[in-house]
């Protein structure tokens, strides 16, 4: 059977670190309602002024990590994707871009010109959130049903709590927590808390401010509480690490605007660290499975400098999963329920 393709889904890059290929990219990502989820007129106010000067702030901050191949996250998932393609046995395997290239829209037409029947889509994304998981799915979809694609779509569901994850994230960082360490950060992806409210049952009372977020949550609020499923996976991997609770923590990187976004934030944690005797820090970031500016730029570059500036020693940025290929396996595994 070889009509059952597996689309690996992430995030996207500008197409080069210039200055317009960022702010052609920003554009596209920051009209998505899902990004910034305000009517439209408002929010094509507010990402114009966004561009006048975020493009090329962000040109540079892409220039500093740029691969001679092209893109970091772009590379890596074809990596990921070489790796996987020798373990998929029901069709091709490709990855696709939210924004940017290769785009899902012109991955599902090749893959229906091919004659695939069936794909599996697979955000990869461990935690759910609407302004990553949910505007990819619903592209393929709008994509599918607006040019009437012979395509059936099935989904690969968050796996922030599947045990394969969890032991493909430990052995991935093993050898960096091999070394003598003072605290390990796991430092996710932030969201606006409205974000997270706006999906919560009618009625809830649910906390996004206590220390386990989810402990006495239902399992509706469970299902699109991003910050708790963060602080699950968290917890999960220092109980496989046997790490001791002083020895670890988590936060919340990459705020954009002035809305409430999920606490604690990174560079607050970086400077409480530094400011509590922390020398050796080692940060992972579990949101992402593919080093991207966020973890290369906002924490190996920006992030080491600030937690040096703060009395700290050294800042160790631990890769993400990337194309390990226990990741591989746990990934195929994961998407291979849906072969069915």
């Amino acid at each position: 059977m070889t009509n059952h393709a597996l689309l690996l889904i992430n995030l996207g890059s500008p197409d080069s670190p210039d200055v317009e290929a960022v702010r052609r990219y920003l554009n596209q990502f920051l009209m998505d309602p899902y990004v910034i989820d305000i009517p439209w007129p408002l929010r094509r106010l507010l990402v114009s002024l966004i561009l006048v000067k975020r493009p090329e702030q962000s040109a540079h901050a892409y220039g500093s990590i740029w691969w001679d191949q092209g893109s970091p996250l772009v590379e890596l998932t074809r990596r990921l994707q070489a790796q996987v393609a020798t373990r998929w046995r029901h069709g091709p395997v490709e990855i696709a871009m939210r924004y940017g290239e290769p785009s899902i829209d012109g991955m599902l037409r090749n893959l229906a010109q091919r004659g695939v029947e069936t794909v599996t889509l697979a955000p990869l994304y461990p935690q759910f959130a609407d302004s990553t998981i949910t505007t990819a799915v619903e592209r393929a979809r709008e994509v599918v049903k607006g040019e009437g694609l012979n395509l059936k779509l099935k989904v690969l569901p968050p796996f922030y709590d599947q045990a394969s994850y969890i032991e493909a994230l430990a052995a991935s960082a093993q050898p960096w927590l091999e070394h003598d360490f003072d605290h390990l950060l796991l430092s996710f992806h932030g969201l606006p808390e409205s974000h997270i409210r706006k999906l919560l049952p009618k009625g809830s009372k649910h906390s996004l401010r206590d220390a386990d977020c989810c402990r006495n949550a239902s399992a509706a609020e469970r299902a699109v509480c991003y910050r708790g499923q963060c602080i699950h996976t968290a917890q999960a991997f220092a109980a496989r690490m046997g790490l001791p609770d002083d020895k670890w923590s988590v936060s919340f990187q990459s705020r954009l605007g002035k809305n409430k976004w999920i606490e604690p934030y990174t560079e607050a944690r970086l400077d409480a660290l530094a400011a509590k005797g922390v020398k050796r820090l080692l940060v992972m970031c579990p949101a992402f499975v593919a080093d991207c500016i966020e973890t290369l730029e906002e924490i190996g570059i920006r992030g080491a400098e600030q937690f040096r500036e703060a009395g700290g020693e050294e800042l160790v940025l631990v890769p993400c999963l990337n194309d390990n290929p226990q990741w591989a396996d746990a990934l195929t595994a994961l998407c291979e329920t849906l072969a069915v």
